[in-house]
């Protein structure tokens, strides 16, 4: 069998999240970061939270916002008779 062919293990590895949790493991890195954990996941702690990295989210609302007022100004005229 070849030496050195696996991977360091760290068994001490810290798990981070971007909400500040920090977890221990081990893992062949010693360092992960992660953007959603057990403490913050909407599944666990029942709460609705929007992660939108694309800003698509932001985006769509501004969409609505402009369709809004276009339907305010529409509503505003009266129809053309002939």
């Amino acid at each position: 069998m070849k030496k050195d062919t696996h991977p360091t293990y760290y068994p001490d590895a810290k798990i981070i999240c971007a909400c500040g949790n920090t977890l221990t493991t081990g893992s062949t890195l010693k360092e992960i970061r992660v953007e959603i954990c057990s403490k913050c996941h909407p599944f666990f702690t029942g709460k609705q939270k929007l992660v939108d990295t694309a800003k698509r989210v932001d985006r769509f609302k501004k969409l609505m916002e402009k369709r809004e007022e276009i339907r305010k100004k529409v509503k505003g005229k009266s129809p053309k008779k002939s």
